[in-house]
């Protein structure tokens, strides 16, 4: 039987109707579930107006990304609790149950009253459903990659899971059709007051079909053979990271996995938020211009996903790291260039530099907005920062007071410490006011001039970003599976894959974000994928083994 099924596997070359019905009910479920697990962080703004209005609105959109950000963190809990159930109990009724768990978390948060009915309950419960929407993450995606692959043919594996990849930025996309969609029609004022619930309701249409697709669909045929041969792990996670061969093989494929999701990451929401928060184009033309490019990336999956099982994995993945960590500080520098050429000219012919004595600078990580940041260098920082201002810094004088230089203008920051609350207040206000009067007159566009950008241009280089995304993204589920053998797979290749992609990639846009906030230097966010992108290159040059071709019987244990 098992000669049987690998050979099966091995010389398939069309899709049959069966493997067709798998590839389209694991996909459409995995869009949905990256539909609802994206879509709070479209609406973060009004999340924040919602439920926590006991705070200032700055510190209220702080708690909202946080609350964003708490799903990514606890996705490898998911990976751990959902993998032991997918390697013990079987894989198509695990991926069921993350599905409907997502889709009923992201139902509750339309329906659940904010903070003016409910009080300090409102944004507790929001969080706990959060949480929830991460823990169902982290089990579905391992869950239908591994699904999907061992009902692939052998030489056809990296085609057939590459449809599951490409759904993340699918589930993008549909987010951003729905939120846009939903914004002209009922205008933002309404939008604002209650139909930004509207997208979060949709879910439940959407878990309805993804579980009756998914309910028609049989048991993997490698985990049916393996459950009537008795060699189901009884302790897949001991199992899995209980020798050392296994831990290597799992750090080494987190590193690869952290890689490709930073990459992938950088094509789907960094360029948004560079364009819209640093270069401050408007964002309805940043969501058209960045769904646009991403509709365009969706169809390379496959074929990325196909050549992979011609050439191989290793090369495509090594390629697309090496490539983006070569061309990423040029390809954002032309971003800005077309743009926003008003800035960029001001950047040129306006340099700002902040004049400080360094021991007087904080590192200003303040991810709960309470800080006090109060030397004369933390408080021109904070400003600029504020500002999305790109600036350069020189040390200045023991004791000596920061100062802005905007061109050839000077202007004085001040000590904060020791200052009443309301003083302080308004001399932050008059100096925001010097800061930003002398930054205009140096030719500092307050908005990006529509007119005077080249979207068309623009649009070429997100379409290069989301196609980098591509290249290594498409074929590294196939290496995930391909490693770890059938009795644990679920569990060995879902911690590492939610660690590199939740930790590490899920992470990228804030860590990008504060390496600029704190260098000055609003290209300097790009050493962050860079870094990332070289090491999984490195790792997966020494380290990992080409897995092209693999039969997934054949992997030891």
């Amino acid at each position: 039987m098992s000669i049987a099924l690998g050979t099966e596997r091995a010389r398939s070359k069309g899709i049959t109707s069966e493997q067709r019905k798998i590839l389209i009910a694991s996909s459409l479920g995995t869009v949905f579930e990256w539909y609802d697990f994206i879509l709070f962080g479209s609406l973060a703004p009004i999340i924040a107006a919602n439920f926590f209005t006991a705070v200032r609105p700055d510190i209220a959109f702080v708690f909202a990304l946080l609350a964003f950000s708490a799903a990514y963190a606890v996705r490898p809990l998911g990976a751990v609790i959902f993998g032991r159930i997918g390697d013990m109990v079987g894989r198509k009724n695990t991926f069921i149950a993350t599905v409907a768990v997502m889709g009923t978390a992201t139902f509750l948060v339309g329906v659940l009253p904010t903070y003016a009915t409910w009080g300090i309950a409102a944004p507790i419960l929001l969080l706990c459903l959060r949480f929830v929407q991460g823990v169902s993450l982290g089990g579905e995606s391992g869950g239908a990659v591994t699904y999907v692959s061992e009902y692939a043919p052998n030489d056809q594996r990296g085609f057939f899971t590459s449809f599951i990849q490409c759904m993340a930025p699918a589930g993008v996309l549909l987010s951003l059709i729905v939120v846009i969609g939903l914004r002209l029609w009922l205008g933002e004022a309404a939008f604002a007051e209650w139909g930004w619930r509207l997208p979060f309701l949709f879910s439940l249409v959407l878990l309805v079909i993804s579980v009756w697709i998914r309910t028609t669909l049989d048991e993997s045929p490698v985990f049916k053979k393996m459950k009537a041969e008795g060699k189901i792990s009884k302790a897949p996670l001991t199992e899995a990271f209980g020798s050392w061969r296994n831990i290597r093989t799992a750090i080494a494929a987190l590193l690869v996995i952290a890689a490709t999701s930073v990459i992938s990451q950088v094509g789907l929401v960094y360029g948004l938020l560079f364009l819209s928060q640093t270069l401050k184009l408007p964002p309805f033309t940043v969501n058209v211009l960045v769904g646009l490019a991403i509709a365009i990336s969706l169809p390379f999956y496959p074929l990325v996903g196909r050549l992979s099982d011609r050439i191989g994995r290793k090369p495509l993945v090594i390629f697309g790291c090496l490539l983006a960590a070569a061309t990423y500080f040029p390809i954002v520098k032309a971003i800005t260039h077309f743009a926003n050429p008003a800035y960029e000219r001001a950047l040129a012919t306006a340099p700002v530099v902040l004049v400080a004595n360094p021991k007087e600078c904080s590192i200003q990580f303040n991810p709960t907005g309470t800080a006090k940041f109060l030397s004369s260098c933390d408080i021109a920082k904070e400003l600029l920062a504020r500002g999305g201002i790109n600036y350069a810094q020189e040390d200045a004088a023991e004791g000596a007071v920061a100062k802005i230089k905007i061109g050839n203008v000077e202007i004085p920051s001040f000590e904060g410490r020791g200052l009443p609350a309301e003083r302080l207040k308004a001399q932050v206000d008059a100096l925001r006011k010097s800061v930003g009067e002398a930054a205009t007159k140096a030719g500092y566009p307050q908005q990006a001039n529509v007119d005077e950008a080249n979207l068309p241009m623009v649009f070429v280089l997100l379409v290069v970003l989301a196609l980098y995304g591509v290249i290594p993204f498409a074929p590294v589920s196939a290496v995930l599976v391909e490693l770890f053998p059938t009795r644990i797979r679920y569990t060995a290749m879902s911690v590492p894959s939610h660690l590199g992609n939740g930790w590490i990639g899920g992470f990228m846009t804030p860590a990008s974000f504060a390496i600029v906030a704190a260098s000055g230097n609003i290209y300097f966010g790009m050493w962050y994928p860079i870094f990332w992108a070289l090491l999984g290159a490195a790792v997966y040059f020494f380290f990992v083994p080409e897995t092209r071709g693999r039969d997934l019987e054949d992997i030891p244990s």
